[in-house]
């Protein structure tokens, strides 16, 4: 085989536009590429600015270019018996036959692959298939993105990676993918067929590197053979040890790895106090600022309490992508200095893990929806077996579609056989659950906290003491968990899985089964799928007008970002329905009906066909049907109990996006107050709760978080004890606060004039004595959008870029990315950029709040726990909205400073911290920046001034 990988540079994606540059590089059979062909065209048409933006390609490169005809006398004869490759290639194949077409040449009628497929499938974990991207990760020198001679160098040396690593492949995997492939007759079938046949001439390959099962490479062995971390017979290597030895033990072998280490006051007072609280069963309260290294600060105490008191000790993070760290960066760095074997699991929720079982079924069948996004989505998942040790969807990178397709294949409890599955010594799900069940410390997540509770407890090993990161959201998911949140497409899901048209669901599968089975009750059992297939239709109907006539109740807010899920928001209360609900609730009661008669029939008939039959390939179908129809029943109660908005301690809302709705449609009923259920569910029964977060006090004080989690009451008998670590960092010289206390003021979320003038004015002349590297935080959408344009036009001539959230990427991970690579540029983003976001060093100099983070006061659950407030003759102004919107300025402030080595300034605009009475809670809750306050058009000299200290006392140093 030759390939020859083919890139343009275009005047646009339109099939009118035309080619500016060709880059083309040959890769002969013994894969070495043996030439790079590369030409500017000149076009018949100029090139669009934003082009030359994007490639750097000017009028001036273009003007002496040969033409495509003579461009094309060149290319031809390349391209003569080759394979085409070209990353996304339809776009490049669709220029060159036009180009072919317009010059009387013969059209290119060969094969033609695309390294974005071959990235996907060969790599399915990468986080990007961007070419920029892949090339940095693999190191591939990559000179001028988006030119086409280097892009096409660049894909080339993509290409030969791929093919590496499929040479490297189980023969198995090779067969997998060349069968998945073969039904859709394309250019990939035939390049996977031709590669089987090669794979099957050589020598056998190494049998021990994989575990071959049913047709599958594993990466892994049974989990059964998982053995815990010590020998029970071994004495415990923590006998006669105390905590301040083992601790120095280990900070001398951290010393040894890490030279650059050194004890940090906050950080060993967080090992003592973590220690304390665990030892002698109190609850704590401590609050690590950024650079703390908190994570450490917990993990290292909970090891010694777990593998000494021989007890588990529960870690929950709120992200997922914490617990990612904990297990790519923090556990691994402990295994090698912790002077004994232990063991730390992580487990997620249960969808996070494969069903193998379910997988293999819908390849065998192809039961796939839409045919080629599956069929990629099930070759990348046959490539990653042979790769995963977890069999957990956070590895994958699942693009378009994959997240459905998944959905069909990921594990749950109802569909499970247990120890009757094939698969069951495989399983992942049962593999984390049993490495959780003998592992130390087990790292959960806050949804899986709830979840086990809501399940009686059957989901995670027992546990006595609890570690609670990022704790100040933790009273957030326990509504959400502890109250109901309904999507419109989690009852579609089900209803398309049981029955979509005639050929695909699974009852249609059923009543095909059934149809060749020769079976003597086929007939009746047939006759009650056509029955249930029908009533599924006229409830999908029914809902689909359901959530329509939901929909149109909604308002829509006009500050929230597009396609935010707030977008649409309707608070509904007990006692004052909307006129329309009787007949809503008529609705809702048809469908009732419904589907509690497609529950009896269905499970009736389950119940009989068990009886009868006992052939496996049926019984993992039963046991999936089965678990639909438990999911319907399920999603009938809780509309029902929506629909009913009968409880008064409850808030009720509906929330939906213009970009899907009706279809965005979401339900919630959410406990006003979760406080009396944290104390019962965890404080009261569990001995010892550790709660730490950045962001736990207000104007260092504690009370806000004790009175809304529950624990007044362990305040009172002095079992709770909390703590304010002082910061790791010098925030006097790294961070400088100004505020221009003449700013204009402004009402509501959208801004005038006068106030959207003066803010572009103020922020695009900081923005060029900063050279970019700034992120706006805004609290509005609105306002965001009322300022990305303007603004972009002050910064065109500096040659910095500004990107706004909802604006330039949906992405908010797209965005960071674009923002970091960019040498000068602002970042404009509202609510989701207020944290999480981690943008350490240069790429982030300054920081500026356009207005205190306050919740939207309208917002139902805001507006819920305020009435409550009142009632108990509270000030929810300052009990509620301030302390959340400290916390939350508390977190946007922590985005500034990352490192010991950080400089940053922040600039809030909001003049309210220094005009009103309650200003002060922000200030004082911030951990010591130098704060001044003066005239707007002094603000830029001192900020020029403040950086210039900073740089000089660098180079002094």
């Amino acid at each position: 085989m030759k390939f020859a990988v083919l890139d343009f540079e275009t005047t646009g994606n339109q099939s009118a536009d035309e080619i500016i540059q060709v880059g083309l590089a040959i890769i002969e059979e013994d894969l070495t590429i043996s030439r790079v062909y590369g030409s500017y065209v000149k076009p018949g048409v100029e090139i669009p600015p934003f082009i030359t933006g994007l490639t750097g390609i000017t009028e001036a490169d273009v003007a002496d270019a040969p033409s495509l005809e003579e461009m094309l006398m060149e290319l031809v004869p390349l391209l003569d018996d080759v394979i085409l490759v070209g990353h996304n290639v339809a776009f490049d194949f669709n220029f060159l036959q036009n180009a072919l077409d317009s010059s009387g040449y013969l059209p290119f009628s060969g094969r033609i692959l695309d390294t974005l497929d071959f990235l996907k499938i060969c790599f399915p974990s990468l986080t990007s298939y961007q070419l920029s991207q892949v090339s940095a990760h693999f190191q591939i020198k990559h000179d001028h993105p988006h030119q086409a001679d280097s892009d096409a160098l660049a894909t080339a040396y993509v290409l030969l990676k791929c093919l590496d690593e499929l040479d490297g492949l189980p023969l198995i995997t090779l067969q997998r993918l060349s069968e998945l492939f073969a039904e859709e007759d394309s250019d990939l079938g035939w390049f996977f067929d031709g590669l089987c046949q090669q794979k099957e001439q050589e020598p056998i390959q190494d049998l021990n590197s994989h575990t071959f099962y049913r047709q599958l490479a594993l990466a892994v062995d049974d989990w059964t053979e998982m053995k815990p971390p010590r020998d029970e017979s071994d004495d415990n290597p923590l006998s006669g040890v105390d905590f301040k030895e083992y601790l120095g033990e280990i900070q001398k072998r951290l010393k040894g790895i890490m030279p650059q280490y050194e004890e940090r006051e906050p950080q060993s007072i967080m090992f003592e106090e973590v220690m304390n609280a665990l030892d002698q069963d109190k609850h704590l309260l401590i609050e690590a600022g950024t650079g703390t290294g908190k994570s450490l600060g917990y993990l290292i105490p909970s090891i010694y309490q777990s593998v000494k008191q021989q007890q588990k000790v529960m870690v929950s993070t709120h992200t997922i992508n914490l617990q990612e760290q904990l297990r790519e960066r923090d556990v691994p760095l402990l295994t090698q200095v912790v002077p004994f074997p232990f063991k730390a699991a992580v487990f997620k929720g249960r969808q996070h893990y494969l069903c193998l079982r379910k997988f293999e079924h819908k390849i065998n069948r192809r039961d796939f929806f839409n045919p080629k996004e599956d069929t990629i989505t099930a070759a990348q998942m046959i490539v990653w077996l042979a790769q995963t040790e977890n069999g957990d969807d956070e590895e994958l990178n699942l693009g378009g579609r994959g997240g459905d397709f998944w959905e069909t294949v990921s594990s749950d409890s109802d569909s499970c056989l247990g120890r009757g599955c094939p698969w069951f010594r495989k399983c992942y799900y049962h593999r984390a659950k049993h490495e959780a069940g003998i592992a130390d410390v087990v790292i959960t997540n806050h949804s899986k906290l709830f979840t086990d509770v809501k399940a009686g407890h059957q989901l995670l090993p027992a546990y006595e003491r609890l570690v609670i990161d990022e704790a100040h959201h933790l009273e957030d998911v326990a509504g959400k968990h502890l109250g109901l949140n309904m999507k419109y497409f989690s009852v579609v899901h089900t209803l398309t899985r049981l029955y979509k048209d005639g050929r695909s669901g699974q009852l249609p599968t059923l009543r095909q089964q059934l149809q060749s089975s020769g079976q003597e009750r086929a007939g009746d059992w047939i006759a009650a799928i056509d029955r249930i297939s029908e009533d599924l239709v006229d409830v999908k109907e029914n809902w689909d007008k359901l959530s329509e006539s939901l929909f149109s109740l909604i308002p829509e807010r006009n500050d929230a970002a597009p396609g935010d899920a707030g977008q649409f928001v309707l608070r509904l209360q007990p006692g004052k329905w909307p006129q329309e609900w009787e007949t809503l609730k008529g609705l809702e009661n048809q469908n009732h009906v419904k589907i509690s008669e497609i529950v009896r029939r269905g499970e009736k008939m389950l119940a009989e066909y068990k009886e009868d039959e006992d052939d496996y390939s049926a019984d993992s179908l039963i046991t999936d049907l089965s678990g639909l129809f438990k999911d319907l029943a399920v999603e009938r109660d809780d509309l029902r109990f929506f629909m009913n908005l009968n409880d008064e301690t409850v808030v009720y809302w509906m929330e939906a996006s213009s970009h899907y709705r009706s279809k965005s449609l979401q339900l919630y009923a959410v406990p006003v107050d979760v406080s009396k259920q944290l104390k019962d569910l965890f404080f009261d029964k569990k001995k010892s709760v550790i709660l730490t977060s950045a962001t736990l006090s207000v104007d260092k004080s504690f009370q806000y978080m004790i009175d809304n989690l529950g624990l007044q009451e362990d305040q009172e008998n002095g079992r709770l004890v909390s703590v304010q670590l002082p910061s790791p960092f010098n925030y006097r010289d790294q961070a400088l606060l100004v505020i221009p206390r003449d700013f204009p003021s402004v009402k509501g979320s959208v801004g005038d004039a006068v106030f959207v003038n003066t803010l572009v004015q103020s922020l695009a002349d900081t923005a060029v004595a900063t050279h970019g590297r700034m992120l706006v935080l805004f609290t509005s959408y609105r306002m965001l959008r009322q300022v990305h344009e303007p603004l972009k036009n002050a910064l065109a001539s500096s040659d910095i870029t500004v990107l706004g959230q909802g604006v330039d990427s949906g992405s908010r991970t797209k965005l960071i990315r674009r923002f970091q690579d960019s040498s000068a540029s602002v970042l404009l983003g509202t609510s989701s950029f207020w944290e999480g976001v981690d943008i350490p060093g240069e790429a982030l100099t300054c920081l500026a709040i356009v207005r205190l983070p306050f919740q939207p006061p309208n917002h139902p659950l805001v507006e819920a726990k305020s009435e409550l407030l009142q009632r108990q003759k509270k000030n929810p102004f300052m009990k509620l909205s301030v302390p959340q919107a400290v916390i939350r300025f508390k977190q946007g402030f922590g985005r500034l400073v990352r490192t010991a080595n950080d400089r940053g300034i922040v600039i809030v605009y909001d003049t309210r911290v220094i005009e009103s009475y309650y200003g002060k809670y922000f200030l004082y809750s911030l951990p010591g920046p130098k704060m001044e306050h003066m005239i707007t058009e002094k603000m830029i000299p001192r900020i020029s001034e403040w950086l210039h200290e900073g740089r000089a006392s660098e180079s002094n140093d």
